[in-house]
């Protein structure tokens, strides 16, 4: 196992869009998808760091550089009458996975879902990414086994 590196996790701000959609366009490449176009970006930087942000930003740093990231939000759970912390996006430079910014950036999100009061966090992991499945059950997590994902794309 890789020695653990130094990792800072700051909340990002409007200056951080290019790193941020740069490691965007890193996760895109990791799950073999489309990189977001230009207009997908520019909503990117305005849904994020505008008037109304819709979600957050954290940034994982080693030794001065981004090496990672963490989108996320709230839902609300009308049966435990709290928020729900949900992580749609955690993501680290291949080259610096297993030096401890993946679990930084996790722990953070659990830090900021505890400090909100949040009656729980919610994620959703591939089902190829035995990695990340791995990750996620060492730490405790379930998987949900009665709940099925499902999507309406409006074009």
């Amino acid at each position: 196992m890789e020695p653990k590196a130094t990792v800072i996790i700051r909340r990002a701000n409007r200056e951080d869009a290019p790193t941020l959609l740069s490691l965007i366009c890193g996760l895109a490449d990791f799950e073999q998808l489309p990189r977001p176009s230009q207009e997908a970006q520019a909503r990117l930087v305005e849904h994020g760091f505008g008037a109304q942000p819709r979600f957050e930003v954290f940034l994982a740093y080693v030794q001065e550089q981004a090496v990672g990231y963490t989108i996320s939000f709230e839902t609300y759970s009308t049966f435990l009458a709290r928020p729900t912390f949900f992580l749609e996006d955690i993501f680290v430079l291949p080259q610096f996975r297993k030096h401890g910014a993946g679990l930084a950036l996790f722990q953070n999100c659990l830090n900021e879902a505890k400090r909100r009061e949040c009656g729980r966090m919610e994620w959703m992991v591939l089902d190829w990414n035995a990695g990340a499945i791995s990750f996620y059950e060492r730490l405790g997590a379930k998987r949900l086994g009665e709940w099925l994902p499902y999507r309406l794309t409006f074009e």
